[in-house]
């Protein structure tokens, strides 16, 4: 909303700069975007969706009038009360208009006058106002109109009465069929729960979104009939959302107008069409407004005004800060003996609904930095403590050890990225969203995957070549519910670059390694078996489960490996780049982790290792993790540690076979091992292997 500094003066005296009234205005809870000097001092502030009443230059003025305690003047010069209708007396002529509401549930109170009128352009002031307001000045009839919305913040319309079909205006909903060339040239076609303003034959506009173009104002028209209504506002949001049709009326009307504002509205812009010659009433003012609604009346007690705000506020000041806003109190006291108000609610202000909401005015204009800070008694035990939030923490100060950025995304994602990463690799376990925003939001996650990987070629379409990002959160499933989880994505560099060269590409076991420290730091050991996974690279990827002597062992957590180029591709990742990706079940982690409460320090080893390596020929189908396991199970307890060190497929190699090639160290805690002994533990492994892999040794 475009405050003009200028126009807010002809409702309040204030003196204070366009800075310092902004200032005052942000303390009392309005956003203030931006300041201008030129042409005229404006003040542009964001007004949030439950204060329609401030989209206008008399709200504003209100807040102004009640911050600051000076008067507030209405520019209605008449005196008379907005909601009283004209005498017929004043008008000897009976207006040539026919005004009917077919369909009151969405169009409660219709208001229309017939005026003759002389189109030309408006007065210099005027136009000033409304460009420095935003609004473009088009003739004095219109312009006229848009400064009362502006003014007073209720939308009008005027019609061209002469090329009204049947001189009638009818308030009701479209058929089947029609369409309506709106003011902005476009020919729109129309449902049938769309409210239109039609005359007999056709639509002539749109309810409180757009006029049209065939009855619009032009420079011969010399009769207009003057609407002003009031729409329901959920029919004017879903009429203007599937025509795409957002407007200054639209935006008014679909966050709650003010239902007894369309005579005063019709009356200002009376007086602003016999103030710059534009025009004269031919009639009385026509008001339809079948079902009349009684003004809300509100108790407010003084003791729930402490209790709610933390400080005992005046009486004299409750009262002068509702008397400021419009509101009309009349002090009480409960059966209980309670002090308080008595209070009727202006129908301008559509978001007071209750008794807080008028503590919440009390509060804005007592001033916020005078309340003083106090803590609530606490009336109940505390509630438990949360484990997934510390679990949190740890997966986030353990990944970002590693190198990991956290990354937060959408947790709505579009279809045709979900589906390879459903269950079944189709779209039937999918959760779909009832009322998408757009086809990118369409169903709810089933992986943190496809997420991460959009983030991915994000950053990789902003060059950044090396990128390493983790989420925490929700993946849903139509089966199996919901999960907490954790992802990872890893793409680029697997170690930081050298001036010497030896930098190079992500691999699995990089992944791998990120994993384990993961696990590790949670107290849990996992084991990585091969498994496949649709959406990963065959033999680049592995089902990560718990490891053998823990809770619950072999219990599924995850995968890790290699995310398809193709699925890369299709979100944007450019095809040479190796995309490394895992996805880890946090609440089965949790349930299989020991903690780290058996943690123990040992000392330095007193006795020499000894070393031995160790190549044997496989099946190429074997994975290592087996042959790991084996030699772990066979050798005795000296064996300290197994470290792969190569792998070799090719020349000198049977078909069907490869070479794997271990480091084996082996140390006792309290003597030094003799090649004896040591002998003996690698004739037990290599025994092992040939039994149970029919290995051989190089």
């Amino acid at each position: 909303m475009k405050l003009v500094y200028p126009w807010l003066q002809d409702f309040v005296k204030v003196s204070d700069e366009p800075e310092r009234l902004a200032e005052t205005l942000g303390l009392r809870g309005f956003e203030v975007a931006t300041i201008e000097h030129k042409p005229l001092p404006v003040i542009d502030l964001e007004v949030t969706a439950n204060r329609p009443d401030c989209l206008s230059v008399i709200g504003f003025a209100r807040e102004v009038a009640t911050a600051y305690g000076v008067a507030f003047e209405d520019p209605l010069g008449s005196g008379r009360s907005k909601d009283r209708p004209l005498e017929e007396s004043e008008h000897e002529t009976q207006p040539d208009l026919d005004v009917v509401i077919e369909n009151a549930d969405l169009c409660p109170r219709y208001a229309a006058q017939v005026f003759q009128v002389k189109v030309g352009d408006s007065p210099s002031w005027m136009q000033d106002r409304l460009h420095a307001a935003g609004v473009r000045p088009i003739n004095n009839i219109v312009d006229a109109t848009n400064y009362t919305m502006i003014e007073r913040g209720h939308p009008t319309h005027a019609f061209d009465l002469e090329r009204l079909g049947g001189r009638a205006l009818r308030i009701r909903r479209a058929r089947a069929g029609e369409t309506i060339r709106t003011l902005d040239g476009v020919d729109r076609k129309l449902e049938a729960d769309m409210l239109v303003i039609a005359d007999s034959e056709r639509p002539q506009a749109i309810g409180g979104v757009m006029g049209g173009a065939e009855s619009e104002v032009t420079p011969h028209t010399t009769l207009v009939a003057l609407e002003s209504a009031w729409f329901q506002p959920a029919s004017v949001r879903r009429t203007a959302k599937r025509l795409g049709l957002k407007t200054e009326a639209s935006t008014r009307f679909e966050r709650g107008a003010d239902i007894n504002g369309p005579l005063a509205a019709i009356r200002r812009v009376a007086e602003l069409f016999a103030k710059i010659g534009a025009g004269e009433p031919k009639g009385p003012i026509i008001d339809r407004y079948p079902a009349p609604r009684p003004s809300l009346r509100l108790a407010l007690r003084r003791p729930q005004i402490a209790r709610l705000l933390g400080a005992d506020v005046p009486s004299s000041d409750v009262e002068r800060i509702l008397m400021g806003l419009g509101f009309t109190s009349t002090p009480v006291r409960s059966s209980k003996g309670e002090e308080g108000w008595l209070v009727s609610v202006p129908s301008w202000r559509v978001d007071v609904a209750r008794e807080a909401d008028l503590i919440e005015d009390v509060g804005r204009h007592y001033g916020y930095d005078r309340l003083p800070t106090t803590f609530p008694a606490l009336d109940a035990i505390s509630p438990p403590h949360d484990p997934r939030i510390a679990r949190a923490a740890l997966v986030r100060e353990t990944l970002a050890g590693a190198g990991f950025a956290e990354a937060v995304t959408f947790t709505f994602i579009e279809q045709e990225a979900a589906t390879p990463f459903a269950g079944n690799g189709t779209s039937t376990s999918l959760v779909p969203i009832a009322n998408p925003l757009s086809e990118s939001f369409a169903v709810l996650r089933p992986s943190l995957v496809p997420c991460l990987v959009d983030a991915v070629a994000h950053n990789r379409r902003r060059e950044r070549r090396d990128v390493r990002l983790f989420e925490i959160g929700t993946a849903f499933s139509a089966t199996d519910g919901e999960a907490r989880k954790v992802g990872l994505a890893w793409t680029g560099a697997g170690s930081p670059e050298h001036w010497s060269g030896t930098g190079r590409e992500v691999d699995f076991f990089d992944l791998r390694g990120a994993v384990e420290r993961l696990a590790e730091a949670t107290g849990t050991a996992v084991e990585f078996s091969p498994g496949t996974v649709d959406w990963l690279v065959p033999g680049r990827s592995a089902m990560v489960s718990i490891a053998a002597g823990g809770p619950n062992p072999g219990l599924a957590l995850g995968v890790a490996g290699q995310l398809q180029p193709s699925i890369a591709a299709a979100r944007g990742v450019p095809g040479a780049d190796a995309v490394y990706v895992a996805e880890i079940d946090l609440d089965r982690l949790a349930a299989a982790a020991t903690g780290r409460d058996d943690l123990r320090v040992t000392p330095l080893p007193r006795y020499p290792s000894i070393v031995r390596d160790l190549s044997v020929l496989v099946s190429d189908t074997l994975p290592a993790a087996a042959v790991r396991g084996t030699i772990r199970a066979a050798a005795p307890n000296e064996l300290e540690s197994i470290a792969e060190f190569d792998r070799y497929q090719g020349k000198g190699i049977p078909e069907g076979q490869i070479s794997l090639s271990f480091h084996l160290t082996f140390r006792a805690p309290d003597r030094t091992l003799t090649d004896a002994e040591v002998d003996r533990s690698m004739d037990a492994i290599v025994a092992a292997l040939a039994r149970e892999h029919g290995a051989s040794r190089r």
